[in-house]
């Protein structure tokens, strides 16, 4: 195998084929855990073959909705498959709740469940594991990005700001901010997707909906805009984004100095889903073909360093 001798037996140790379908032969399959503050916190990692010793690839860092997990995460979003084809390491750290797999949550601040209800420390968690994989994988600590869905989208929003040392670029999707954010000290690019027609996260802003209104504290949402309009201040970005209209796929894109970006997509056709994906769970908002969430963030990715 063509990584480090201590990932080499950690693999062997570990490793774990989870059933994911078709999936499971892009890349290979492996469930670890890490500790943290006392509790061991799980994440499915996926290395792309053919990597050699001397390479240093991208790390993408997917989080998973309110309710959901690692396997429901790589399903819907398909970057395991995009990660074998680009070679970048993928990995989906999974929240916590009160069942081992299932149900989980993050702690974005003012939602969700479990995670918020007792204030656990997802911040830390996830700066651990970009230092363990780091250490133990062949990571570029200048190309570490984080993105997720709906309290993902929220948490990557969280990373963003409060790793900023670690995070080169954050794609929340159907994710929100709530208004107290703290202004991360250095640059982080940040492209965000969201349906006009969510319930559960409402574009316009306002209190939430959809299945699980009680998960969160009850502090209101900003317009998804108000997304853009932070980290483009963050940013030092130009206070006039372009602003295009192709067929249901409004964008935002702004002027950034330093090579930072940040970029806008309301689509007003879409729900709260992964555009462009499969369906997460019973009852979810019909993904359609309108944008390729996965795609178009891979391509915003790509394009970013600290």
């Amino acid at each position: 195998m063509p990584f480090p001798g201590k990932l080499f037996s950690l693999t062997l140790v570990v490793a774990v084929l989870c059933g994911l379908g078709a999936a499971a032969t892009a890349a290979e399959v492996t469930r670890l855990t890490l500790q943290h503050n006392g509790a061991a916190r799980s994440y499915v990692l996926r290395v792309p073959p053919g990597l050699t010793e001397r390479q240093r690839v991208p790390l993408v860092l997917v989080l998973h909705g309110g309710g959901g997990n690692a396997e429901i995460t790589e399903r819907m979003t398909g970057f395991s498959d995009k990660a074998a084809k680009e070679g970048f390491i993928v990995a989906y750290p999974e929240g916590s709740g009160r069942f081992k797999d299932r149900l989980l949550t993050w702690n974005a601040g003012h939602c969700c469940g479990y995670a918020l209800n007792n204030k656990v420390d997802d911040v830390g968690f996830i700066s651990a594991l970009i230092d363990q994989l780091i250490r133990d994988y062949l990571v570029d600590p200048k190309r570490v990005y984080a993105t997720g869905i709906s309290n993902g989208g929220m948490m990557s929003h969280r990373l963003g700001s409060e790793l900023p040392q670690k995070i080169a670029a954050i794609a929340p999707v159907v994710g929100a901010l709530f208004g107290d954010e703290k202004t991360p000290a250095q640059p982080v690019s940040a492209l965000m997707i969201n349906g006009m027609l969510d319930k559960s996260v409402p574009y316009q802003g306002g209190a939430p909906g959809g299945r699980f209104p009680d998960a969160w504290d009850g502090t209101p949402v900003k317009p998804a805009i108000a997304q853009a309009e932070f980290w483009a201040k963050a940013n030092r970005c130009a206070d006039h984004p372009a602003q295009t209209e192709r067929g249901p796929v409004l964008h935002w894109q702004y002027r950034c100095p330093g090579g930072a970006a940040v970029e806008l997509h309301l689509l007003k056709d879409t729900g709260h889903t992964w555009p462009g994906g499969q369906r997460g769970f019973r009852g979810a908002d019909d993904p359609g073909t309108t944008l390729n969430a996965t795609e178009v963030i891979w391509a915003f990715f790509k394009a970013q360093s600290r």
